[in-house]
């Protein structure tokens, strides 16, 4: 079976990261690739929501972490037993799937206990005088394990603790063998030897078995029948039936209740350190109404997972989906400074220094000879015109207006127009249920040295709005820091008209004297020609921090 493979974009994504994600896994199925679907790693940003209403696009599938679970490395079809199997048809079991773990379960599929390979045969043949002629079965069981055929009385289910004796000797002897034993607590195994069935239907045994399929005679059986002793005939000879009576015991008498469990939906590294400190040799693993979901051992630890990641616009760990650090990551396609982790294995890395990650997938569908659909053009024009803000973004090259102009026509879109209307639909801050999330719609973390901050952007159409929410700004930027841990939380608001950007900052007061652009009042920064948080703000910021 083919792994998933999940294009996915950065958290909090933007238009840029949804659309080229779509696009993307898109062409990687018209090439054959049916595995391929697109996902994200947050919801919409209102901009993002308007263009794929627009176009009709139904958003990706939302990944809230790609942390490995338990589900990812058991098989779903576990080997089960119920406690009434006798021990002879579990060990067949053991044996024809090659196990060494078998749980017990009810008729809910409740895991009960398990049993255990080793375990079994420890107990089983534990030495002592009981153990060695000590047998807890049921008549039912021990009429199946025999496959026996019944002679006289009735069978029932319940198990009994049963003493076993053969009888291949005279009367006599055979007499003060059972003498000292509760006639109702034994189990006689005879072959052709009238005199020994009948003392023991005479005594009131338990159950008496006749081997080797001979025949017992009549006024036997309806001596066995008055006094209630049931007889079976079994056609094995008496070896084998004694070795197979003593594996009609049920597995009720062999469980252990106390075994490890764990919930499918656990991270895998939960069942890791179960398996390697628990001291057992597998663990349960159970679904959410606690029934069995199947069977995890050490060697389920090896377990490929049945997913991987292509990354697009992003490439460093620190803004990907939560737990991609885990799974196998097969290519990236990103626009960005590289900051990017080791990997075991080659990949396909494309980076370029382009306004959008959509111009690089447009760019594979160009190369290739391929036409993307409309619906896609139209998206991978969206995405362009979103990260280059309608061209004017300092991080525009000539390859982004080159791509742009061979998506023109197959979306049937005016480039310009279509950015305008992305931009007017849905710019500023009432776009956003809470100031919280306008600030965190596009927030990205970064390091210089050992300082850690972080920044988000709004585009806006003039600046009032901005003026009006400032001080309640600042409140949520000092929550963000406080939340996430970091030096610095900021937020560009970005005229997309005027080409100028307010930085509002909180955190590393001593920024104002190295930032390097006019302060319109403390914590707040004018940046006129910035429009690019990627190619002119963090690299500022970096230079700035990294000389605190």
């Amino acid at each position: 079976m083919e792994k998933q493979i999940y294009v996915i974009g950065h958290r909090n994504p933007d238009t840029d990261s949804i659309a080229s994600a779509i696009a993307y896994a898109a062409l990687r199925r018209s090439l054959g690739h049916e595995n391929v679907i697109a996902a994200m790693a947050g919801s919409p940003n209102p901009q993002t929501s308007y263009i794929l209403n627009r176009l009709g696009i139904a958003p990706p599938l939302y990944l809230a972490d790609v942390h490995p679970k338990v589900r990812d490395v058991i098989g779903r079809n576990p080997i089960t037993a119920h406690a009434d199997l006798p021990l002879k048809d579990a060990l067949e079991l053991f044996h024809q799937h090659a196990i060494r773990f078998l749980p017990v379960i009810d008729q809910q599929r409740v895991p009960l206990g398990v049993v255990s390979l080793l375990k079994l045969s420890e107990k089983y043949l534990v030495a002592g005088t009981d153990r060695r002629r000590g047998v807890d079965s049921s008549p039912m069981s021990l009429c199946h394990c025999l496959e026996a055929t019944v002679l006289a009385g009735e069978l029932n289910q319940a198990v009994e603790h049963l003493h076993l004796f053969i009888g291949a000797m005279t009367e006599e002897s055979f007499n003060k063998r059972i003498d000292g034993y509760d006639p109702a607590s034994l189990l006689i195994l005879t072959g052709d030897r009238p005199s020994i069935q009948q003392s023991a239907i005479e005594a009131g045994v338990r159950l008496l078995v006749v081997t080797g399929g001979l025949p017992v005679r009549n006024d036997l059986v309806a001596l066995a029948r008055c006094r209630q002793v049931i007889i079976l005939s079994t056609p094995h000879d008496t070896a084998t039936a004694a070795w197979l009576a003593r594996l009609s015991t049920p597995l009720s008498s062999f469980i252990e209740q106390r075994f490890e469990r764990i919930g499918v939906t656990e991270p895998l590294e939960h069942l890791r350190l179960k398996l390697l400190h628990s001291g057992e040799p597998a663990v349960v693993a159970v679904e959410e109404d606690g029934s069995i979901a199947g069977v995890a051992t050490k060697s389920s630890l090896l377990t490929p997972l049945p997913y991987a990641l292509i990354l697009v616009d992003h490439n460093e760990l620190s803004q990907a989906v939560p737990g991609a650090e885990s799974v196998e990551i097969l290519a990236v396609i990103d626009h960005h400074k590289l900051g990017n982790p080791p990997t075991n294995q080659p990949i396909t890395f494309m980076a370029a220094p382009v306004g959008s990650t959509c111009s690089m997938v447009a760019s594979l569908y160009r190369e290739r000879g391929m036409t993307p659909e409309k619906p896609i053009a139209a998206l991978l024009l969206a995405g362009i015109m979103s990260d280059t803000v309608i061209l004017k973004s300092p991080t525009t090259t000539k390859r982004d207006h080159e791509l742009v102009a061979w998506l023109e026509p197959i979306a049937g879109l005016d480039h310009a127009s279509f950015g305008r209307d992305i931009f007017a639909s849905c710019s500023g801050f009432s776009a956003h249920a809470t100031l919280e999330k306008a600030v965190r719609a596009d927030f990205k973390q970064f390091s210089a040295g050992e300082t850690s901050f972080g920044v988000g952007q709004v585009e806006v159409v003039g600046f009032d709005e901005f003026f009006e929410l400032k001080d309640q700004l600042r409140i949520v930027l000092r929550q963000v820091k406080e939340a996430d841990k970091l030096d610095m939380a900021g937020l560009m608001v970005t005229d997309i008209y005027s080409e100028t950007t307010l930085f509002l900052a909180e955190g590393k007061n001593e920024l104002a004297h190295l930032m390097g652009y006019p302060q319109q009042e403390p914590h707040l920064y004018e940046l006129k020609g910035v429009m690019s948080r990627k190619k002119q703000m963090v690299p500022h910021l970096l230079k700035v921090l990294g000389a605190l």
